[in-house]
């Protein structure tokens, strides 16, 4: 169940929540992304007014401004090490005098649909750096609930003055795809391995990545590392590139040692430059933006449709038939549409 602001207490104002926002009070940016994602009708209300007033502070301005901060997504096979890295790069990027905000979009439990991985106990050192920001949020299941509302949050952290968001995803599979339709960079973090070892990977996954980032590249592991290396950028040589400005590269890092961070972050200002310097990284938001607007349509009309009471009442039977066989998907979806021109 997604939280809402109306549990024994008042929502916030919208205005003065986006003023305290805008001069990057850390509380009052928790206390946004805690209303936007609120499943209230009147914290959503609250939410669309909020959001509006912050957005021409932010890189998805209706002016199409070239600010706001890099947005990156990051997503690997599970025991990659992604936190480890995060956190490496994290630290790294603060000490450039950057202010850095993670979104991680967790699991959820299953009894609390809160979140279960816990990143800022993961991301303890990173957690107490005073320019970074650390928000996980609970998948809901999938790349809904909750986690539809990682875009505002993106948009929320731009406002109170962050100049890096990584999106944390929860694991390879369809969040990935999600998360690359929200961000301007993709990072995929694999371990070291090589020949058959390619085959786990999606190519699928692959073609989403701008970077693929080889961790743990140190110790005995060091000569898999190399050896992935190669086999993965003879792979992307074959894949067709998501931009015609830049060509996907492989970077070897060792979070444990602290070694390559640097150069992953050379990487992301050479993509970031190349796209700058044709319009492509502002034509990219402003598809996003439009598939975004899609996505919230078809949501939201599923929820419509829920609402409805005798649609909700036939929903069940409808669902029981189509897994018994009776019927197909798409003929009891046009008989429950069909309820709504009667």
């Amino acid at each position: 169940m997604s939280p809402t602001l109306h549990a024994g207490r008042r929502a916030a104002d919208p205005a003065q929540l986006a003023e305290r926002l805008l001069t990057g009070d850390r509380r009052a940016l928790a206390r946004a992304i805690t209303l936007v994602e609120s499943s209230h009708p009147q914290d959503q209300a609250a939410a669309d007014t909020l959001l509006q007033a912050i957005l021409p502070h932010t890189g998805q301005s209706a002016a199409g401004k070239k600010n706001g901060a890099i947005r990156i997504g990051i997503s690997g096979t599970p025991g990659v090490g992604k936190s480890s890295f995060i956190e490496r790069f994290g630290l790294f990027l603060t000490g450039q005098n950057l202010k850095v905000a993670v979104l991680a979009v967790d699991p959820s439990s299953s009894l609390s649909g809160g979140s279960i991985l816990g990143d800022k106990t993961r991301m303890e050192q990173l957690g107490r750096e005073p320019n970074a920001f650390i928000r996980p949020s609970p998948s809901g299941g999938s790349l809904g609930g909750v986690a539809r509302r990682t875009r505002e949050a993106m948009l929320l952290v731009e406002a109170a003055g962050f100049d890096v968001v990584l999106v944390e995803t929860v694991g390879v599979g369809q969040s990935e795809t999600t998360v690359a339709e929200m961000v301007d960079m993709f990072l995929l973090l694999l371990a070291p391995a090589g020949g058959d070892d390619l085959q786990g990977i999606k190519r699928g996954i692959m073609e989403l990545a701008d970077l693929v980032i080889i961790n743990k590249a140190d110790g005995e592991l060091l000569p898999k590392a190399r050896l992935a290396a190669a086999d993965y950028r003879m792979a992307l040589q074959l894949m067709r590139p998501r931009h015609a400005e830049w060509k996907p590269e492989v970077q070897m890092v060792s979070a444990l040692l602290n070694e390559g961070i640097a150069d992953v972050w050379r990487i992301i200002g050479e993509y970031r430059k190349a796209l700058d310097k044709t319009g492509a990284l502002q034509a990219q938001r402003r598809r996003q933006a439009e598939h975004w607007l899609l996505r919230e349509l078809q949501d939201g009309l599923l929820e419509w449709l829920r609402r409805d009471p005798a649609i909700a009442a036939e929903l069940p039977r409808q669902q029981k038939a189509v897994a018994q066989g009776k019927i197909t998907p798409a003929a009891a979806a046009r008989k429950l549409l069909g309820m709504l021109r009667t």
